[in-house]
């Protein structure tokens, strides 16, 4: 989803591009594609890897590429293009500064690598720029801040009582404490009448449906499974409180979403949400996520609360204005 994102996002700047790809990427038929490896756990296919990605580049002579993720995706790509004076941007992602590098050596390797190469470099976080800058040490890195933004598109629908959740049914994303959280405001006197929505799937579907039914809540919590995008946009209109709460994480699509389709965003502790909302002033920001951290957003103002989100996100959160940060970038760089 988010390459497809990027991919249309930035294509209007350009006569023509290639998705190199490892993925199906069904939904991106108008995008021309061709696939190469991009996976490190086959020691015996890397150099096979590297060769077919350079015979791509060739083929198709790009004036410059961009790389979603500063992982094992970059560290192919800049080893295949090495001495092809081509320029590389490479746009990370988060979990692969955030979290990968925790993995071990390795990867703390492959990620200086990566800073260490590429031409210039994008996040959509100053949490996520400045671990970059920290793992470069003492070279400066070309870092541009941008996100994919989004379309605002409103349908008119009334909000509702409803709390709405659609990140990934993993671990990383701790939506079992999100309806233990709902629980314990039910059971306080908080939040009757209302709706929990926990859209998406994930390897923890089947356990949160086990966990919801423990705290006897499954007729007050909905599992729709993967939306499409039409449904996802209801649900975010509908939606009173939006709740996202993952342990790590650089700026997510969906808090942008959330936010201009004015829903009171409810969030973990982390650098990169901060810089989107203020605690109590725009949304709420739970330091303890074993608290009943839910009833905050009821002590908002709704209207106030969407008017100033949505003000944030028109200024820097749409397509357009995103869009045009990529494209100075790749004017700038193909300038030199």
């Amino acid at each position: 989803m988010h390459t497809g994102n990027f991919c249309h996002l930035v294509s209007k700047g350009f006569d023509e591009i290639l998705l190199i790809t490892d993925g199906d990427h069904a939904t991106l038929e108008d995008i021309p594609r061709k696939h190469a490896g991009f996976s490190l756990r086959n020691p015996l296919r890397i150099g096979k890897n590297i060769k077919r990605i350079r015979s791509l580049v060739e083929s198709f002579r790009p004036d410059i590429i961009h790389v979603q993720q500063a992982g094992t995706e970059a560290w192919l790509v800049l080893r295949a293009v090495h001495g092809l004076k081509i320029p590389v941007i490479v746009t990370a992602w988060g979990s692969d500064v955030l979290v990968s590098p925790g993995r071990g050596i390795f990867y703390r390797r492959m990620l200086n690598y990566i800073l260490g190469h590429a031409d210039a470099l994008t996040c959509d976080s100053y949490h996520v720029a400045a671990k970059m800058q920290e793992f470069a040490g003492n070279q400066s890195l070309d870092i541009t801040l941008a996100n994919f933004g989004i379309n605002i598109e409103r349908m008119g629908l009334p909000k509702e009582k409803l709390i709405y959740s659609n990140r990934l049914h993993k671990p990383l994303y701790n939506l079992d404490l999100i309806l233990k959280a709902f629980k314990s405001s039910l059971d306080r006197g908080y939040f009757s009448g209302w709706k929990l929505v926990m859209a998406g799937e994930g390897e923890e579907t089947g356990s949160l449906k086990s966990l919801a039914k423990e705290l006897g809540i499954e007729e007050l919590v909905d599992f729709p499974g993967w939306l499409n995008r039409e449904t996802n946009s209801a649900f975010y209109e509908k939606a009173s409180i939006f709740v996202s709460i993952p342990s790590s994480d650089a700026t997510a699509i969906s808090l942008l979403e959330a936010m201009a389709s004015g829903c009171i965003p409810v969030l973990s502790n982390l650098p990169a949400n901060h810089e989107w909302v203020i605690d109590g002033y725009n949304g709420i920001i739970a330091t303890d996520l074993h608290s009943n951290f839910l009833e905050k957003s009821l002590m908002m103002d709704p209207q106030k609360t969407a008017a100033i989100n949505k003000e944030i996100i028109e200024d820097k959160g749409t397509r357009d204005a995103n869009r045009r940060k990529f494209i100075d970038l790749y004017e700038r760089i193909l300038s030199r």
